[in-house]
């Protein structure tokens, strides 16, 4: 028994200490490294066009390409300055503020007032999109690609619109209009809702003596690779549902492929789905009609030292004749990936499996529902850190039957502690004899020293369930807790080594041992010590190893989880005491 309780319990500290290495230490030595060989990969990058890149898909340029980026590689003002030069419509929402750019009809300037960059009060909004020549340029654009031998002039990047109002809300679309002096005229309705999502419907009025063909297209534009977590069980980069199917692309894997296109059938475009890009917590994406076929693209190109990543949908085409006009409508989110906001999308606008643009990970099953708890708590509650103590309640109720007959082994199995003793020091040089005699006990008084294992067993799979819910859900970011944890989604800041910030100096982040990870080392050394001591001494020290050990493992963890662990040891302390109690154990 004593032989596989350690064991188990060494296996469990190999496997937390390995996702520690996948967690912290390798994201961490990766990002290094990148930042290193990111330069040398732009330069050694063949250049190259969005246009040329688009046409290589086709095979003989029978369908046109999506326009790409012609911007400067680098930005050449500040963001402000840069918002300052032209004519904008300005974009007044509940959750959206910012403008759009009347020269090339560009939705580039998207700010989330209800987000800010960092906890500390008065600290800035979070700008998700922003203009050409500023830094970190992202933006959205929709429009019209010609037919090969299109000879009617289309709106370009320079070309600057007409709009019909100063200001985009809720409540009042904008009107953007411009007439090529050929006879067709061009039309965007821009409106935008409560939340994150505008709908683009642009139209096309032939007046002209002839019929033209055109192709409605959208696009999502970003310059240079953004900071990235670099966590594997995290995707940041491009993706989309195509055919029902997500695919998602990271920034190194389209850098080296160069562009991507996406159709479940070659020779069958997609109908229903969606593109874009992801970051951890915010997202930009592209919603066709979802009942009109398209071909999505995932493009990278790099030119004049500077990168861009693209992802673009086209429609089919269409023909309008003279005195006759057509509409293609599509959608853009641009916002926080809100799991109620993003599944209302999905399950109100039939947008297809939007609610996939949250990394849920290899077990939505079980992560899903946890964050559906855990959300309902809080609404109750009011506060994220007492919502995730009544989800511990409610783990530690759902297992109570088996974690019952757990603890009534593992008193069994303390009450028997003596014999044990006895027959350690009945045969103390014969090994085989004692195993022999300690199995005997075991049948003979029907103690099961497997069980003991057990508790801890079942809190793994909740606590890493746990972990990603914290780790990717935008609604804990930032989420308070009481005293010191003002934001439960990263470490407890305090640590002991500086005497909880009493002397001035910022100890190496593997000595980041705050109060939470102490309590939680001391939650669990108190459960080591009520639990069944192993009769071998130097079983007995290494089994007393593991609270230090896991105090060490778990600081960097996100503290609302740390807080789930403590809470969680106590909850067990309180339930194996009574057992013990009940059945006449000293503890």
């Amino acid at each position: 028994m004593d032989q596989k309780n350690m064991i188990m319990a060494v296996a469990i500290s190999i496997a937390i200490l390995l996702a520690y290495q996948f967690f912290y230490e390798l994201p961490r030595l990766r990002e290094q490294t990148e930042i290193a060989q990111q330069q040398t990969a732009i330069q050694s990058t063949a250049e190259a066009t969005a246009t040329g890149d688009a046409a290589s898909t086709t095979g003989a340029g029978e369908v046109p390409a999506v326009p790409g980026a012609t911007d400067q590689a680098a930005p050449a003002a500040d963001r402000a300055t840069v918002l300052a030069l032209g004519p904008r419509v300005a974009i007044k929402a509940p959750q959206v503020t910012g403008s759009i750019a009347l020269t090339g009809a560009r939705i580039d300037d998207v700010s989330l007032p209800d987000y800010r960059t960092e906890v500390k009060s008065g600290s800035p909004a979070v700008d998700l999109l922003n203009p050409s020549d500023a830094p970190s340029t992202y933006f959205a654009e929709f429009g019209w690609v010609g037919a090969a031998g299109t000879t009617t002039p289309l709106p370009t990047a320079e070309t600057v619109w007409t709009a019909d109002r100063a200001t985009l809300e809720p409540s009042q679309p904008v009107t953007l209009t411009w007439d090529n002096g050929q006879g067709v005229r061009f039309v965007q309705r821009i409106a935008i809702d409560e939340h994150f999502l505008f709908t683009v419907t642009q139209r096309v009025e032939n007046n002209g003596a002839a019929p033209i063909t055109l192709y409605p297209y959208g696009l999502i534009s970003r310059h240079e690779e953004p900071a990235t977590l670099g966590f594997w069980i995290l995707h940041e980069g491009l993706l989309g549902v195509f055919g029902g199917t997500l695919t998602e692309v990271d920034y190194d894997e389209i850098r080296d492929e160069g562009w991507r296109k996406i159709e479940p059938d070659p020779k069958q475009p997609s109908t229903g789905g969606w593109i874009g890009i992801t970051d951890k917590y915010w997202l930009a994406a592209l919603v066709p009609d979802q009942a009109a076929p398209f071909t999505g693209y995932f493009r990278h190109t790099a030119k004049d030292g500077g990168e861009r990543f693209q992802v673009d949908f086209l429609r089919e085409a269409v023909t309008i004749a003279p005195d006759t006009s057509h509409e293609a409508s599509a959608r853009l989110f641009a916002g926080a990936k809100v799991v109620s906001i993003v599944e209302g999308y999905r399950d109100g606008l039939g947008v297809a499996r939007f609610d996939l643009a949250i990394d849920w990970g290899w077990f939505p099953f079980l992560t899903k529902p946890l964050f559906k708890l855990l959300d309902w708590f809080y609404r109750q509650v009011g506060n994220f850190g007492i919502a995730i103590m009544l989800l511990t309640v409610v783990v530690r109720l759902a297992f109570f039957p088996l974690a019952n007959k757990s603890y009534q082994a593992m008193s069994k199995l303390k009450k028997l502690q003596p014999e044990m003793v006895k027959l350690r020091e009945r045969y103390p040089d014969d090994k085989a004899k004692m195993q022999q005699e300690l199995m005997a006990l075991y049948k003979r008084e029907k103690a099961n020293p497997a069980a003991g294992c057990l508790p801890i067993l079942l809190q793994i799979p909740v606590f890493f369930a746990l972990y990603k819910v914290i780790f990717v859900t935008i609604e804990m970011r930032h989420a308070p807790f009481y005293g010191w944890i003002r934001d439960l989604s990263v470490p407890d800041p305090t640590t002991i080594f500086n005497l909880f910030g009493l002397i001035p100096w910022t100890p190496p982040q593997f000595l980041m041992i705050g109060l939470w990870p102490l309590a939680m080392g001391v939650t669990m050394f108190l459960q080591q010590k009520i639990n069944p001591q192993p009769p071998d001494p130097t079983q007995a020290k290494i089994m007393m190893m593991l609270p230090i050990v896991f105090t060490f493992i778990l600081a960097p963890f996100p503290a609302g989880l740390v807080i789930y662990w403590t809470w969680s040891n106590l909850l067990a302390i309180a339930q194996q005491w009574l057992i013990m109690k009940r059945m006449g154990v000293k503890a």
